[in-house]
């Protein structure tokens, strides 16, 4: 069945809605699900939102109010979220951070105690058309399922990481993780399929042999999902997690030597201006002469032509404005179940 974008957003604020969430961040939020379904990342669109009026609800994720100011200089800054939802966080990250880029030509604002601030790809074409090249990744200082590379046990999250610019015809939007595959694919594939289906050996079992089975994860002991790179590479994976800790946790002054307080995220928004360097014409020159190049990489026989990175994404994305939203066959049946929890008949209209 496909949907409608405009039904899916007015659907989704009136469930953020009416589980508290302000009008102004019950949109934010969103809005920014939906752009994650639209452009593919679907593990983090729609298929999180029960689950966020479920905290919502409990209290465990704020729907009102505004991040605390801990320290500010010219172009950079340091909030504390207050476990506000973490999509409406990264938002208003983003407008400090552009406002200041402007003025100083880069910008930095590190978050600590967001709640969870679903997919980073979300955040990155409106800011790349405007001319600015973004990186934004995250870490939850209140979990762990990834091991460290030569060990056996959860040490840090997935720890997403992502970047786009300005070049022709489209931005090139980065999305990946320090991990060979995140949570919340581990957790669909969990319920979906048996374990004979899995094609690759993403995760560890408690005692560190590789296993083609999410559920692992769920054992207890628990097992562990491998850094990028697998057995093989896996420590590129592992110290690309640690830069991410330390752009978040790190500098945020709070994480995992902190007492957990739940789902949540420390994260970090960067903005350069390339105006600010050698001029924003010469930095799209320089891109997209790159991406040329790439894409005219001559590919084997019989395989896809070289895409860049978020090409597809907004290809989808076009594609699902125009005729249509197709959700995960397991995302609505559980929006509906929300919806009746909250007094709806269903989740649509």
């Amino acid at each position: 069945m496909m949907l409608g974008h405009d039904i899916l957003s007015k659907a989704a604020h009136r469930l953020l809605a009416a589980a508290g969430a302000e009008a102004a961040i019950a949109h934010c939020v969103a809005q920014a699900l939906l752009e994650a379904d639209l452009l593919g990342h679907d593990t983090h669109g729609l298929a999180l939102l029960a689950a966020y009026v479920d905290e919502l609800r409990a209290g465990r994720m704020r729907g009102s109010g505004r991040a605390e100011v801990l320290r500010e200089k010219a172009s950079v800054a340091l909030w504390d979220g207050h476990r506000l939802a973490g999509p409406w966080l990264v938002e208003q990250a983003m407008q400090w951070a552009l406002e200041r880029a402007r003025q100083h030509g880069a910008a930095h604002v590190v978050v600590r105690r967001s709640h969870h601030i679903a997919a980073l790809a979300a955040y990155l074409e409106a800011p790349a058309r405007a001319g600015f090249l973004v990186h934004l990744c995250c870490s939850d200082p209140n979990t762990a399922s990834v091991a460290p590379f030569g060990g056996t046990s959860a040490v840090i999250t997935p720890n997403p990481m992502a970047w786009a610019w300005p070049a022709s015809p489209d931005p090139i939007m980065i999305d990946v993780s320090a991990s060979i595959t995140t949570n919340g694919m581990s957790a669909r594939l969990s319920s979906a399929q048996s374990p004979e289906q899995q094609p690759y050996a993403w995760w560890l079992d408690a005692d560190g042999h590789p296993s083609h089975d999410p559920r692992v994860l769920q054992t207890k002991p628990a097992g562990s999902i491998l850094p990028l790179g697998g057995l093989e590479a896996g420590h590129k994976g592992f110290g690309l997690g640690l830069m991410v800790e330390a752009m978040t946790a790190g500098l945020a002054a709070h994480g995992r030597a902190d007492p957990p307080e739940g789902w949540g995220a420390s994260l970090h928004v960067q903005v350069l201006d390339p105006e600010a360097f050698g001029s924003i014409q010469a930095f799209e020159r320089q891109m997209s002469h790159l991406a040329a190049q790439c894409r005219a990489s001559p590919s084997p026989a019989g395989k896809p032509a070289v895409r860049m990175p978020g090409e597809r994404g907004l290809q989808r994305k076009r594609k699902q404005l125009s005729d249509g939203m197709e959700l995960h066959p397991s995302i609505l049946p559980g929006l509906d179940r929300c919806a009746k929890d909250l007094g709806f008949e269903t989740f649509l209209f």
